[in-house]
């Protein structure tokens, strides 16, 4: 429950700091995508549907290489603050049958 709020408050202030009228992507565009994946992440089971969606939406949304490593960077910095199982971080675009460009992992570099 701690690491939802700690979620939800991220997004918020993401929202809150940054301007409406940008057009990259955010870290709380990012967390705002992958709050459906936060359960799965830390207990594992079946993949949520919006998770997926989630996935999906981001992936569609990160199409230039600056996009793409402004999303590894968010991933990374969520995952450091909070707690979750690797293993199903890097399962999880394959079980969501979306396709990226790099491995899912808090060592890959997002540069």
């Amino acid at each position: 429950m701690a690491a939802l709020k700690l979620v939800c408050a991220l997004v918020l202030c993401m929202l809150v700091v940054e301007p409406i009228a940008t057009t990259a992507i955010t870290c709380g565009d990012v967390t705002s995508k992958v709050a459906g994946c936060l359960s799965y992440l830390q207990n594992g089971g079946n993949v949520p549907k919006a998770c997926c969606d989630g996935i999906r939406s981001l992936n569609m949304m990160a199409r230039t290489t600056p996009d793409r490593q402004t999303v590894c960077g968010c991933l990374q910095t969520a995952a450091k603050a909070v707690k979750i199982k690797g293993n199903l971080a890097e399962t999880l675009p394959a079980k969501c049958n979306v396709n990226i460009p790099y491995k899912i992992s808090t060592s890959t570099n997002c540069k």
